[in-house]
């Protein structure tokens, strides 16, 4: 977790928001690797030291971004109305269409895949600790109305984290078998399936 006092945990600033928005464009360019707190700081029109004041490093900064990008699309995408069951497989299935479709995170798959991978195999990043949290909060909801099956909504949440992320990630594989609106249909499908009442196994 950030240190109290970071942008993660207070309001953001003008200069935060600037800088936020040039990391986004350099990523968005030249992909996480090529992307540089120099490069940020001559974009945002502002010097070095204050970006490094707010962030130590390119990473940082580049996790903060992916954090508040993934929060507004999951929190544009969920529904306010239905139960918590529906709002949460809406909201995941909308989200994940969003995500597939956005240049920040098409860029970062297309030319960051080794750092995909790192956080998908080999350790939980911000990003899926954080959808895990916003997932859980939901699933508690679908249990209080009723909507949600019982369970650990830790762990379901993070099941849920893991339909959806191969959804996203494996999307342009499977092209040529599930388009767009068929691939929506399917997640649908099984997020509620998931969710919903089930037989114990025999």
């Amino acid at each position: 977790m950030p240190a109290p006092g970071t942008p993660a945990e207070n309001p953001l600033s003008t200069i935060d928001l600037a800088i936020l928005d040039a990391a986004r464009a350099c990523v968005q360019e030249f992909g996480v690797r090529k992307t540089t707190l120099t490069e940020v700081a001559r974009r945002a029109g502002i010097s070095r030291p204050t970006v490094y004041r707010r962030w130590p490093d390119t990473g940082a900064l580049v996790a903060e971004l992916l954090v508040r990008e993934l929060r507004d699309i999951v929190a544009t995408a969920m529904p306010s109305v239905g139960d918590g069951r529906t709002k949460l497989v809406e909201g995941v299935v909308a989200g994940a269409a969003t995500i597939r479709s956005n240049p920040l995170f098409g860029k970062i798959f297309r030319t960051d895949t080794d750092l995909m991978l790192t956080y998908v195999f080999g350790r939980l990043g911000r990003n899926q600790r954080a959808l895990i949290e916003l997932f859980a909060a939901s699933i508690r909801e679908g249990q209080a109305d009723g909507s949600v099956r019982d369970g650990d909504p830790d762990q379901m949440a993070t099941m849920l984290l893991l339909i959806a992320q191969s959804a996203v990630q494996s999307a342009g594989t499977v092209a040529p078998l599930l388009t767009g609106e068929q691939l929506d249909t399917e997640l649908r499908r099984a997020l509620d399936g998931y969710l919903g009442d089930q037989k114990p196994p025999r």
